[in-house]
């Protein structure tokens, strides 16, 4: 599934790891969602969602 997690992260001007530890996962997960490796649980998405305060949609494309 595609994301925007990288270009949302650095308009943050947050790190992997600034990311990682607002969602309690490890660095390597959010590496690993960002080059769309790993689909992220529902409740993941909702918290990466929600960290961002956007939509779930506005982050995550299902359909690419």
């Amino acid at each position: 599934m595609k994301n925007k997690l990288r270009v949302l992260r650095a308009e943050h001007g947050w790190s992997q790891a600034d990311l990682a530890e607002r969602l309690a996962v490890s660095r390597q997960t959010v590496n690993t969602i960002e080059n769309g490796r790993y689909d992220p649980s529902l409740p993941l998405a909702f918290a990466i969602a929600r960290v961002f305060q956007l939509t779930i949609e506005d982050v995550f494309d299902p359909e690419a």
